[in-house]
């Protein structure tokens, strides 16, 4: 291995491990809502007796600690390479720190836009559970196809200058997190909020819109306008490519060996009844 593929590494590999220990908690524990039956079939706002029941059901600090880890999961491979920027340009006896810094901004960025949307999705969901998934879906399309929000998908691809030395260091690695942080969530808030919304199937939703973050976020910038698809699906299609024909493959060594029979002894003619 080149030096340079361990310096990739030296961020690449703890980032995806983490990123896949959080999957496998979110696996054997899916997050979700546990919210009382609604029979309401027209938007009507939510009670206050419905808000403290939901929360009573729904502990806050629950509802962080599954959100902290649904980010790890999720926004792991899409961070490595601010991280490697940020590594690259901090100096050894530092880096611990100011990836930790990095780490910190971005988290309060998505620890605060969680806060509203997790209120959003909870008044929808309470209001009319039937059409809960229609707002967001509007803002969906209109969103994705904004030139606001390829401006700040482009403001995603931004690597600023960092100092070295000293206090400055701290804070320019904070500052980075935090700014990386707010354009993340300007680009997909709509996407996050849908996620939230459906009352089961959380898992299956996030790992479609992992790979649809990640699709977003490798593809080249282009200049900000009203277009659909603001991506370009070729990384995620031939990620699933690989898995199909992984898979494909398995299946048909199964099939062209299958699994042999072992025929019963047949004893001596002398010794037949």
């Amino acid at each position: 291995m080149t030096p340079a593929a361990r310096e990739r590494w030296g961020i690449r590999g703890p980032v995806l491990a983490v990123s896949a220990a959080a999957w496998a908690l979110l696996a054997a524990a899916p997050p979700g809502w546990t919210l009382p039956e609604s029979c309401a079939a027209a938007w009507r706002p939510p009670s206050s007796d419905d808000v403290i029941l939901a929360l009573s059901l729904n502990p806050p600090g629950s509802l962080a600690a599954a959100w902290i880890l649904m980010l790890a999961a999720m926004m792991g491979p899409i961070l490595v390479a601010p991280l490697g920027h940020l590594r690259g340009r901090s100096l050894a006896s530092r880096r611990g720190r100011s990836l930790a810094l990095f780490l910190a901004g971005y988290a309060a960025a998505w620890s605060v836009a969680g806060i509203g949307l997790a209120a959003l999705a909870l008044t929808l969901r309470l209001s009319a559970p039937s059409v809960a998934p229609v707002p967001a879906l509007l803002a969906i399309l209109v969103w994705q196809a904004s030139p606001a929000k390829q401006t700040c998908l482009n403001r995603c691809h931004d690597r600023p200058a960092l100092s070295a030395f000293g206090v400055a260091a701290d804070r320019d690695a904070a500052r980075f997190g935090l700014v990386h942080g707010v354009w993340c969530v300007g680009s997909c808030w709509p996407l996050m909020l849908a996620m939230l919304l459906p009352s089961d199937g959380h898992l299956v939703a996030m790992i479609a819109l992992a790979g649809w973050l990640l699709a977003e976020r490798v593809a080249p910038a282009v200049p900000p306008g009203w277009r659909w698809h603001p991506w370009r699906g070729g990384p995620v299609l031939r990620i699933a490519a690989g898995f199909a024909a992984a898979a494909w493959s398995r299946l048909a060594t199964r099939v062209a060996s299958p699994p042999s029979l072992v025929a019963a002894p047949i004893p001596p003619p002398g010794n037949a009844p």
